[in-house]
């Protein structure tokens, strides 16, 4: 059995959920320790007792939003059967995922890959993996549909993988400007035709 996480968990996993929701808002590289400080109604040596940098608390706020993100999207559309019906899953559950936001902001994980895209460091190689790895789950996804016959043998695997990402960029883009209602179903045509073209 795990320990109890101790009060300076708790004030950490606060600071980070605060932090968080800072960065929907105003992006990671916008999130300071004196504005986090404010938000959480601490002092500043208070938030750097918990974070030795402001990079320690966006590499924190990275993680949480990955985590976040594995769970809402990939681990409930792993649940579908593999093949299409799986990476029909993922891209709606990312959807829902992305609508679901609201009033609450942006994705951090997308955002940050506009803010970090130019500035070396840790933050920037997080961001990278993070990328990666979701590219890397859409890839499998769309092997799967190959391997089994749904999708054309000489399918271009990566070509998908990188049509649906931009597809998701652009739902994200245009879902803080005009709602889901809008674009959701738009996302959904799209993302149905580009399947259409690889039907065997």
């Amino acid at each position: 059995m795990s320990p109890s996480p101790s009060k300076g968990d708790h004030t950490r996993n606060r600071l980070v959920e605060a932090g968080a929701a800072i960065a929907r808002i105003e992006g990671l590289d916008g999130l300071t320790i004196g504005n986090l400080a404010a938000a959480a109604g601490m002092s500043k040596s208070g938030v750097f007792a918990h974070f030795g940098s402001r990079e320690d608390l966006q590499l924190d706020i990275l993680e949480r939003a990955s985590e976040a993100f594995a769970d809402q999207v990939f681990r409930p559309a792993f649940r579908e059967r593999r093949g299409l019906p799986r990476f029909r899953a993922v891209f709606r559950q990312w959807l829902a995922f992305l609508g679901g936001m609201g009033d609450a902001g942006g994705c951090i994980l997308m955002a940050a890959a506009s803010e970090f895209d130019d500035k070396p460091g840790p933050v920037r190689e997080r961001v990278q993996a993070n990328q990666r790895q979701m590219r890397g789950e859409i890839e499998r996804c769309v092997q799967m549909a190959v391997d089994a016959g749904e999708l054309r043998a000489d399918s271009d695997v990566a070509q998908i993988a990188f049509e649906t990402f931009a597809l998701v960029l652009g739902s994200h883009h245009d879902l803080r400007l005009f709602g889901a209602d809008e674009v959701i179903p738009r996302a959904e045509r799209a993302f149905d035709a580009l399947l259409q073209r690889h039907y065997p």
